[in-house]
């Protein structure tokens, strides 16, 4: 009987810490700050007003598929550039989210007032060939990722911050 005890006892043991250890390994992985970078979608390049031109009709069914890439993801904030081409790209989601288009200057990228307002939260970020893969750079403080092609539009960087580094995940959604 003694024996059987003890061996219950121990089996307990060890089922108690593989749980403890499983939920140690989740916690760990859940990131504290997530950010989302894509750039602009389709640009008219036949614009009246070439430095700030709208979406064509190809960029703004994109805006809508981004929209339906974002269905199931919780988000905080949605930013952009006040270009009219980021702001028609962010409004969508952030119209389907319920959340206003917060405005961010891409000569300023993830400064402390940003990293503050973001901080533990889900984002979205809506920038340019140039700024995007710079804010991205700006997070992990590295410069690792170089401007994206004048005539990509799907490319999505998605940023997790943890207590400890974090980690880049880049994909081309289309």
């Amino acid at each position: 009987m003694k024996n059987l005890i003890t061996v219950l006892l121990l089996s307990l043991f060890v089922v108690s810490c593989g749980n403890d250890t499983k939920k140690e390994t989740i916690e760990e992985k859940s990131a504290d700050t997530t950010y989302y970078l894509i750039r602009h979608a389709e640009k008219n390049r036949s614009s009246e007003t070439p430095d700030d031109p709208e979406l064509m009709e190809a960029g703004q069914l994109r805006a809508e598929r981004w929209a339906a890439h974002f269905e199931d993801i919780e988000l905080d904030a949605v930013y952009s550039t006040d270009y009219k081409r980021t702001q028609e790209t962010a409004a969508p989601v952030a119209k389907q989210k319920g959340l206003e288009v917060q405005s961010y200057d891409p000569r300023n990228l993830y400064d402390s007032d940003f990293q503050t307002q973001t901080q533990g939260k889900t984002v979205l970020i809506v920038g340019h060939s140039n700024t995007t893969p710079s804010f991205v750079n700006s997070i992990i403080a590295e410069n690792k990722y170089p401007s994206i092609s004048d005539t990509e539009n799907g490319m999505l960087y998605k940023v997790s911050l943890f207590k400890e580094g974090h980690e880049v995940e880049i994909n081309k959604i289309d």
